[in-house]
């Protein structure tokens, strides 16, 4: 809510990254209400968060479609922060409000169609042979139709792009040094970007990585309730919980790392053209 707030109330942060950067805090509030939802069923009856029935479908399935929505805003912004620092500033120019408007549009209309899929039907309350034992009333086809691309995409995406700024950087700076140009401010941004793509990476990983492998998990082994409990209930909580801290990491990450990050990057396209036309004269 003070990523939201502040953002919204600066006016020289109205800029098409700063709409990413809200919409990702309003997805984070989705998960932390949908996630405190979930909490309090289970606190009132924790039969029906094991055993599955109606009543989860709603708050899973929002849950469902936060993360996605998370998901998608992080690789989002990744691609964003590619476009500013790739190849001149008319790349940079291409990425306007209307864009990034359009971005968060699709991706909440895709999080919600992927999400409420078993809103619309594809559940098995009254299929017992495809029920998921650690999400039940989920289907573990749908599990594992959500969990291995969108994961896939939260892992490989941030990482090309994150990567590929940081050969960006690498080799403007070898031709600084072809020119003769002190490249120290060139060192110092590419240090950063590589300390905040680990961390961005590593919070993705941390988040999403013990989900995935309760899904294999339940894929993989067609057991009853009572054979699993209460271990593997205890992972699944936590994985829940992992999922929700990430809703604490993100604004420290992309809201003050990668605003620092991007003034920086600003200085050092000025920087960048500036030099290549002393080089060339």
């Amino acid at each position: 809510c003070t990523v939201i707030f502040t953002r919204l109330a600066t006016r020289d942060l109205h800029k098409p990254i700063s709409i990413l950067f809200c919409n990702l805090a309003v997805s984070d509030l989705f998960t932390s209400f949908s996630g405190f939802w979930i909490s309090m069923l289970f606190i009132t009856n924790p039969d029906i968060t094991i055993f599955g029935s109606q009543d989860m479908l709603a708050p899973y399935s929002l849950y469902t479609t936060s993360i996605l929505s998370t998901i998608y805003n992080l690789v989002s912004i990744g691609i964003e922060r590619y476009l500013a620092v790739a190849e001149s500033m008319r790349t940079r120019f291409r990425v306007a409000r209307n864009h990034s408007i359009a971005v968060v549009f699709i991706n909440w209309v895709l999080a919600f169609f992927l999400g409420c899929l078993p809103l619309m039907g594809w559940n098995c309350l009254n299929a017992e042979s495809n029920i998921s034992v650690l999400y039940s009333p989920f289907c573990v086809n749908y599990l594992v139709f959500i969990a291995m691309p969108n994961v896939a995409v939260a892992f490989l995406v941030p990482l090309f792009t994150y990567l590929r700024i940081i050969i960006i950087l690498r080799k403007r700076k070898l031709r600084m040094q072809a020119c003769g140009q002190a490249t120290g401010t060139y060192k110092s941004a590419e240090t950063q970007v590589a300390r905040t793509s680990i961390s961005i990476w590593l919070l993705a990983l941390v988040s999403y990585a013990p989900f995935l492998a309760g899904v294999i998990f339940d894929a993989a082994n067609q057991r009853c309730h009572s054979e699993l409990y209460p271990g593997v209930y205890i992972f699944r909580n936590c994985t829940a919980m992992l999922i929700t801290i990430t809703c604490l990491g993100n604004p420290v990450l992309y809201t003050l790392k990668l605003r620092a990050l991007g003034a920086r990057l600003k200085a050092l396209r000025g920087l960048w053209a500036s030099r290549v036309r002393a080089c060339a004269v």
